[in-house]
């Protein structure tokens, strides 16, 4: 084995015990949510994409309509789509492997693929990842939801927070920038400030508005300027070209 695919193998096992570990929680989350043991394993086994399965178990907690919570977590992992779009070209699969794939595509498959050099350390980032949060985010979301069911009522141990707490943990590495920090937040504002007059569910697809909204906003900004950088330039080419002229007139009556 190379040392760079030892390197990648290393980084990929790390991002992806760090993650599936999570799995108890939200094993632990949707048990508490009164969700079955059966059914949590299936979210986990079919839907496996961690935010989308915090906010469905979420909004049922809450007494969301069902469909209300599914349109959330749908909206959620609508991102996934666009990342496929990119790791499509990099991994170059076949189409019948390309479409199994497609199933690993989140957050953590498509950070480790894009931090690579060369379509086999693509190929190999993206599998190691992807099998092993896979694996290991099935295997502790059922033991989550068997240990909860063993403790009873959840709350009594503070465990109703342990999904939150780790659906900020997995969200906040992801906030670099200003523009992104600034949709977080305010969708922050509208999720909880819709909170107590909305039904259950509801301020989750609202708070999604924020995006559109953050990003029309930055669009301006970024607009006005360009425009008044373009106006500055033209001063200064008019400030030059006079300079120019009275220099050329002070040669001539010289």
């Amino acid at each position: 084995m190379r040392d760079g695919d030892r390197a990648v193998i290393r980084d990929a096992l790390g991002v992806g015990v760090a993650v599936g570990l999570s799995g108890f929680a939200f094993g632990v989350t949707a048990a508490g949510a009164g969700i079955s043991v059966a059914q949590t394993c299936a979210l986990s086994l079919f839907v496996f994409t961690g935010a989308s399965q915090f906010a469905l178990v979420g909004a049922l907690a809450a007494g969301g309509n069902p469909l209300t919570a599914a349109a959330g977590a749908f909206f959620l992992s609508a991102r996934n789509a666009f990342y496929g779009l990119r790791l499509s070209a990099l991994l170059g699969l076949r189409p019948g492997v390309r479409l199994a794939a497609a199933h690993w595509v989140i957050d953590e498959t498509t950070a480790v693929a894009l931090a690579q050099r060369g379509r086999h350390a693509v190929r190999l980032g993206f599998t190691v990842t992807g099998a092993s949060i896979f694996t290991l985010w099935n295997l502790t979301t059922l033991l989550g939801a068997l240990g909860a069911e063993a403790l009873g009522d959840t709350d009594t141990w503070g465990l109703d927070a342990a999904g939150p707490a780790v659906f900020l943990a997995l969200l906040a590495p992801m906030l670099r920038t200003g523009v992104e920090r600034a949709t977080a937040g305010l969708a922050v504002v509208l999720g909880l400030g819709l909170l107590p007059v909305l039904p259950a569910g509801v301020p989750v697809l609202v708070a999604a508005l924020a995006a559109p909204v953050v990003l029309l906003a930055h669009g301006r900004a970024l607009s006005r300027g360009r425009g008044t950088s373009d106006e500055a330039d033209r001063m200064k080419d008019e400030n030059r070209s006079g300079r120019e002229r009275h220099e050329a007139k002070g040669e001539g009556s010289r």
